[in-house]
């Protein structure tokens, strides 16, 4: 559910559609399909419309292509490529309450070139009004990601450019802490770089592992695009700044952490040749605001504790004073 909202906001994002999508769904949000040069494949987009009157929806296609490093799909018209191989009906009404399958083929030409090619079947409110890339219709559009390898020789060359903290930081005072890595991908078709990252402490031991790319992010050919992995509950992201003095501190007393730390960064990506590729970050964990508390608390108790030992201390002068 997560990478079909994903998906759909990045859409409507993208083309700056300006009203906002309707209770429509649609699935999948993303299509992988492998198809040898000359054959053709039938598959199948569902809509549900989930509200109380019909909907008539216009279908239109489009190619795609990646847009800097965020990995974000932009959307470059239909002459040529993959939109032009497939074949779907030009509309469709949906209505009220119910679920429609709507069928669609993909007709790879017999000289297709092997690799990589990318589209999204958008079905909108408004009819398409022309293939040209950039051309935006004021309605609302959802669609699905065809990600398609025509089977062959598939030229592979990509590799791991920088892998660090956000921004480059190396002082840290809790979790999460985030992380990104910058993959390349000169190849023919899209690559998927699998792995994981793995925490050493001071000690050089192993503090935590996770997953390189979670989510499984694609690096489409010809881009490069930064990954990003986070230790730690990745929640706090989003209130890094409203958390306050004690609430980071009491963060920090539920999981602690201080000292040097080195995150281990091990990839590997291919589809017929395995690669690997491997780096590390070097950075600091300061619990500033509990060891400021720890501080304060440690001279309280001093100061109480010599001011105490001098009231007694008169105490006992004064006790032996009146026995004599």
């Amino acid at each position: 559910m997560r990478n079909l909202l994903y998906t759909v906001l990045g859409i409507a994002i993208i083309t700056s559609f300006i009203s906002p999508v309707y209770a429509l769904t649609i699935s999948p949000a993303k299509l992988e399909v492998t198809i040898d040069p000359g054959q053709i494949q039938v598959h199948e987009i569902e809509l549900f419309n989930e509200q109380e009157d019909a909907k008539a929806l216009y279908s239109s296609v489009e190619n795609f292509e990646a847009q800097g490093e965020s990995g974000a799909p932009h959307f470059t018209g239909a002459n040529g490529g993959l939109a032009t191989w497939i074949t779907l009906t030009d509309s469709v009404i949906v209505g009220a309450g119910e679920r429609v399958t709507v069928p669609f083929t993909i007709n790879v030409p017999s000289n297709a070139k092997p690799g990589g090619y990318f589209a999204a079947v958008f079905f909108g409110s408004v009819p398409p009004q022309g293939s040209g890339g950039g051309e935006v219709n004021i309605g609302s559009k959802i669609g699905v990601l065809i990600l398609l390898r025509v089977s062959g020789d598939v030229e592979e060359v990509a590799g791991l450019n920088e892998f660090s903290a956000k921004d480059g930081r190396k002082f840290f005072s809790t979790l999460p802490i985030q992380f990104g890595y910058a993959f390349n991908n000169q190849g023919g078709d899209r690559v998927v770089p699998g792995g994981e990252v793995k925490i050493k402490n001071t000690f050089r031991l192993t503090s935590a592992t996770f997953f390189a790319n979670e989510r499984g992010g694609s690096v489409l050919p010809g881009s490069i695009r930064r990954l990003n992995v986070v230790w730690g509950d990745e929640s706090y992201l989003r209130d890094e700044n409203k958390t306050g003095f004690f609430g980071t501190a009491w963060r920090q007393v539920k999981d602690f952490h201080l000292g040097w730390y080195t995150a281990q960064l091990n990839l590997s990506w291919g589809e017929t040749n395995i690669e690997t590729a491997k780096a590390s970050y070097h950075f600091f964990i300061i619990p500033w605001q509990l060891l400021t508390i720890l501080a304060f608390i440690i001279f309280l108790f001093g100061f109480i504790g010599r001011w105490g030992l001098k009231k007694y201390n008169r105490f006992i002068v004064a006790q032996a004073m009146r026995q004599r």
